[in-house]
């Protein structure tokens, strides 16, 4: 038997502000909260689906920049110029973390800085 990922937790200073970012970002809906915490999925499935869920947990000593462990989102429904000015209008901003400018990605940072990254291929929802 193997393991799978099931959450993911990202600390941050403002839970509702990052829990709405990576919502709009992933079509994800809210399903639960514990204290400032806030954990949220893909609609109609919740815990324990296919895909984690993402817990935006309250901290007071966030580490925002590159991460060791960063996420990587592909578009569903349209093409990476159309989702990167999407992420852009979401409130994602470019990110420079020494990339020569040739990639076939864009570096973004999420709303407290945290990096993440716009891959090229179109994969289903």
């Amino acid at each position: 038997m193997a393991c799978r990922i099931t959450e993911l937790i990202l600390d941050c200073a403002d839970p509702v502000r990052m829990a709405a970012f990576w919502c709009e970002v992933l079509g994800y809906v809210e399903i639960g909260k514990d204290g400032e915490d806030i954990e949220i999925g893909p609609p109609g499935v919740g815990f324990g689906g296919p895909q984690p869920t993402l817990i935006l947990s309250r901290s007071d000593d966030p580490k925002p920049g590159k991460l060791p462990l960063h996420i990587d989102v592909n578009p569903t429904d349209r093409d990476q110029d159309a989702e990167l000015e999407r992420l852009l209008a979401a409130g994602a901003r470019p990110a420079d973390v020494g990339q020569t400018g040739e990639e076939s990605w864009h570096v973004l940072a999420d709303p407290e800085g945290n990096v993440f990254c716009l891959l090229r291929a179109r994969v289903d929802p």
